[in-house]
Order: structure tokens, then C-alpha cells, then sequence
């Protein structure tokens, strides 16, 4: 089975920097001409299945990026939660606690912890193992992209070692309840 797992498209809290979290914020201009690029990149692959988080942002971009599919919408798809952080700006927090946030999650500031998150992101791999099918689409967020990927490759990633643009497309490939990453593509 291959899993095309696509960040949403720029938000709004992406233009102003802010933590956004479960915060539901639209997508911009920008953010539905990057949809527009998903649209591209996606327009001949055979979905059996397609699932959105059901933040608008990411549903927006589904529909832009998959304009004659149904999808249906799950909470395990969001993005971090990220408590009382939400709406602020990112340079709230010093680099040293973006970096203990990154690694160790939001439960300090209210949100999900990283196994939090982790725990989401193998359910939803668990739940696709379970299903028999071919080619599926995800649209997510970066947090949950970034989750699979050190998920599936047993380790943690930096996220400088790896952009994460607006409507990354990540591929992975589950064989045999084995999961690898077939190919990583930052549109823009």
C-alpha cells in the first residue's frame, strides 16, 4: 500500500508565524495555490481512500488538491495540540524551549505530549494496515508528517535536517506490516 500523506496548504497562522495547534484557521491565496500544486502532483494517482484532519485547513486543501473525491474527516489526523500557545506568535518561546517543545512536546504549555502524538499517528498507520487497500491519501500537518516519518524510520529527524513545506507530499509504502518512506517532495 502507498500512503501519500500532504501537509496543508499556508495557513493564515503560517503567514503571521503564530503556533496554530487544533487552532482552525483558514488557509491563504498562497495556501490554495499550493493545494493548486498538490493538485498537479496528485491528478493521476488512483485513490482508493482519501481521510482529512478535520481542521479547515487541511480540508480545504483536500478539496483543491482532490476535487472529484470524497474524503472523510478524523480528529487523529490534527496537528499537535499545542495548549496555551495557540495564536501566539512563534518567537513567544526562546530557542532553547522550541527546542524541548520540538522534542518533548506541548504538555507543558497544556497541549499533547510527543507520545501523545506518536500514539495518534500509529493508530492511524495501524487503522490503514487493517484496511486492503492500494493507494491512499492523508492530509495532515506537519506535526503529524514529521510523527510518521521518525515513526516509521525509528528515529527522530531534527527538523532542520528536513523541510516540511506548505503541501509536502510524503510517500510511504507498508508491505507486509513493514512501513518505509518511498520519496519525500516539498512542492515549493
Amino acid at each position: 500500500m502507498l500512503v501519500y500523506v500532504i501537509r496543508h496548504g499556508q495557513s493564515e497562522s503560517n503567514l503571521t508565524r503564530r503556533w496554530t495547534g487544533w487552532l482552525d484557521v483558514p488557509l491563504t491565496e498562497q495556501g490554495r495555490r499550493d493545494a493548486h500544486a498538490a493538485r498537479e502532483y496528485l491528478k493521476n494517482i488512483p485513490f482508493d481512500q482519501v481521510w482529512s484532519s478535520d481542521l479547515s485547513r487541511a480540508m480545504e486543501t483536500a478539496r483543491i488538491a482532490l476535487p472529484d473525491m470524497t474524503f472523510e474527516t478524523t480528529p487523529l489526523l490534527r496537528e499537535y495540540n499545542v495548549g496555551s500557545l495557540a495564536a501566539q506568535p512563534l518567537s513567544i518561546l526562546t530557542q532553547e524551549e522550541m527546542n524541548n517543545a520540538v522534542d518533548n512536546g506541548y504538555a507543558l504549555f497544556g497541549g499533547e505530549s510527543k507520545e501523545d502524538m506518536y500514539s495518534r499517528v500509529r493508530a492511524v498507520m495501524q487503522m490503514l494496515q487493517e484496511q486492503n487497500m492500494q493507494t491512499v491519501a492523508l492530509f495532515a500537518h506537519a506535526g503529524f508528517l514529521r510523527g510518521m516519518l521518525d515513526t516509521v524510520m525509528g528515529m527522530r529527524i531534527p527538523h532542520r535536517q528536513l523541510r516540511c513545506n506548505n503541501c509536502t507530499i510524503a510517500i510511504f509504502d507498508c508491505t507486509d506490516s513493514v512501513w518505509q518512506l518511498h520519496s519525500w517532495i516539498n512542492l515549493s
